[in-house]
């Protein structure tokens, strides 16, 4: 995958937002650190669904320019109290991506800012061991948040549809090591991966979310969009894939609330309404796009209620989708 040209002392992209806690909505600065990319990434065995190889730097970087992208990120902090999120082209905890030094650097100085309430950051489950969440939980002492992409509860969907190179044994085994050290736990599970109809990465989901539930605070779910230089992009461009319904996602939010109604349960519709991201007919994405947000904040399944007649069509789509084998009936 063709890599771009990038100052090593700015990172991928920054930006404020809202996050929903179990004590209400706070803002929060989300930060993408720009790092030698996931490891996974490097010998040839990337995700299907991830680009994000695209944005990464390609070499090693030194700690002192990852220090510099993060202060770059934290010049556009919200006014007030706000929590950080860190994401990496891979694992924030891999010392490959973000070396020791510059990791302690960079939960120093957020532990030291009164204004920061709580950091996430992301890993992959290998990378959440003892002596890293130690270490970490050495640096930073307020609310800390690991967020693992576990994408499905389904080792046969993770592996052969995602190639994510891990067991849903090795995620329950990242989330305990992370509450023994008083940090919280984020799944990101991920609805419709290639290969699989409507129907089968609805209830995929809604069997994930209840799976997970016993072992984290939190769930985002993430709605599969195209990526440029992937697998994905591969069977998009020869008809054989298609997002997922912006549909599928509400009907996702509202059983996986009913199921689990204590656990925090979000969902960004990245991409929606375009032809590569999560789509209706086009004439209601914006609103069911609007409805996903307003439920990530607020947690009540009445902001999910939209009306169109493109629904009877995705009604029928998850009924007959199983009969295609995956394959898209409409685009």
């Amino acid at each position: 995958m063709e890599k771009r040209q990038h100052p090593p002392n700015k990172p991928v992209a920054a930006w404020k937002s809202f996050d929903r806690l179990k004590e209400g909505v706070i803002p929060s600065l989300t930060i993408i650190l720009r790092t030698y990319g996931c490891y996974r990434s490097r010998i040839g065995q990337e995700c299907t669904i991830c680009g994000f190889a695209r944005d990464s730097a390609g070499v090693p970087l030194s700690p002192e320019d990852l220090v510099a992208q993060f202060e770059n990120a934290m010049t556009r902090r919200p006014d007030g109290e706000f929590m950080v999120k860190i994401f990496t082209s891979g694992s924030f905890t891999d010392t490959r991506e973000i070396p020791l030094d510059a990791r302690s650097r960079i939960l120093g100085e957020l532990d030291s800012d009164s204004d920061v309430k709580k950091v996430l950051i992301e890993s992959r489950p290998e990378f959440v061991t003892q002596k890293t969440v130690s270490d970490c939980r050495q640096t930073f002492c307020k609310k800390l948040e690991i967020a693992i992409g576990v994408e499905t509860s389904s080792d046969a969907i993770r592996l052969d549809c995602i190639n994510k190179g891990f067991l849903f044994s090795d995620f329950i085994r990242a989330s305990r090591v992370a509450h023994r050290f008083d940090s919280s736990v984020k799944a990101y599970l991920l609805l419709k991966p290639p290969f699989l109809s409507e129907g089968v990465a609805i209830r995929d989901i809604v069997k994930s979310v209840r799976d997970v539930s016993k072992y984290v605070e939190a769930v985002s779910i993430n709605l599969c969009n195209v990526q440029k230089g992937t697998v994905l992009e591969k069977l998009y461009r020869r008809g054989d894939y298609r997002p997922p319904w912006l549909w599928s996602a509400i009907d996702v939010l509202r059983r996986a609330k009913a199921e689990n109604p204590d656990l925090i349960i979000t969902s960004d519709p990245v991409g929606a309404g375009g032809k590569r991201g999560p789509h209706n007919c086009g004439r209601c994405d914006r609103d069911a796009a609007g409805a996903i947000d307003r439920f990530s904040l607020s947690q009540d399944v009445d902001d999910l209620y939209i009306e169109c007649d493109c629904q009877e069509l995705w009604q029928k789509v998850v009924e007959l989708g199983d009969l295609t084998y995956g394959a898209p009936i409409v685009v």
